[in-house]
């Protein structure tokens, strides 16, 4: 039986147009009257397959979700020249700090580069700091250094930014950064690496029913989880013991990357 998170309903498509976010988050719902189910940053490329009354269906091209997002949320494809490399920034009026801010955007957010001043890159979406910048085809190669990027970020349900993410938005997060195709949810996850045992490892996957946690060292993880409300480190052996004890039960698989 196909998944509809990623299977495109047929009976809605009308169109199939590339286009891209254009807001710094938007949430992406399974259907117009739901909550959100994943978000998407600015400069993600989408597939547009439907638009009326205010909403368009959707699906994203980094991990083939479906869903509907705000007709006034996305618009022409554009091709990225960069992505976002620091946990967060921002993008000005003009190539000056003290310039007025007019957009907050995400670890991740993909933009186009279309002339410089001084240290700021100018984009469609104002003048970032070239250093928070990296270009769209290099990649980092540590996921537990990405992921600390998003130490201290609210825990937020199906959240994929630094405004507020949650487990398996983080495990996204670290592994896209790094060119390691990964889906949007902690159940899909469960299919990456290869099955595990103890000792842990650096960048091993450790899965509860519903929750995901990346590995940093033999004895620690990181995790966005709703226990601490945050994006922590944690103890392995108090994650597994905290875990069980709130009803929650055993690890369910250990995956090495």
């Amino acid at each position: 039986m196909s998944d509809p998170r990623l299977t495109p309903d047929p009976s809605i498509i009308t169109t199939d147009q590339p286009a891209q976010i254009t807001l710094p988050v938007v949430d992406l719902c399974r259907s117009p009257s739901d909550p959100r189910d994943r978000q998407l940053l600015f400069g993600d490329a989408l597939r547009l397959l439907n638009s009326s009354a205010g909403w368009s269906y959707v699906q994203s091209e980094k991990d083939g979700y479906c869903g509907y997002i705000p007709a006034d949320s996305h618009g022409p494809a554009a091709a990225p020249t960069h992505k976002v490399s620091a946990s967060a920034t921002h993008a000005y009026t003009g190539g000056d700090f003290k310039s007025p801010d007019q957009m907050r955007l995400s670890h991740g957010a993909r933009v186009t580069v279309i002339g410089q001043d001084g240290k700021f890159a100018q984009t469609a979406a104002g003048f970032i700091p070239a250093q928070h910048l990296m270009p769209i085809d290099q990649f980092r190669n540590d996921p537990a250094t990405i992921a600390a990027l998003y130490l201290g970020t609210p825990y937020l349900w199906g959240g994929n930014s630094r405004d507020g993410i949650d487990c398996s938005g983080l495990v996204q997060a670290a592994l896209l950064a790094c060119a390691i195709p990964c889906p949007g949810d902690s159940d899909m996850q469960m299919a990456l690496g290869q099955e595990a045992t103890a000792p842990y490892q650096r960048n091993d996957l450790l899965f509860w029913k519903g929750h995901v946690a990346l590995v940093t060292d033999s004895d620690t993880l990181i995790h966005a989880n709703a226990s601490a409300m945050a994006c922590t480190y944690e103890p392995i052996t108090n994650a597994i013991a905290r875990i069980a004890t709130q009803g929650d039960g055993p690890v369910t698989a250990h995956r090495r990357l």
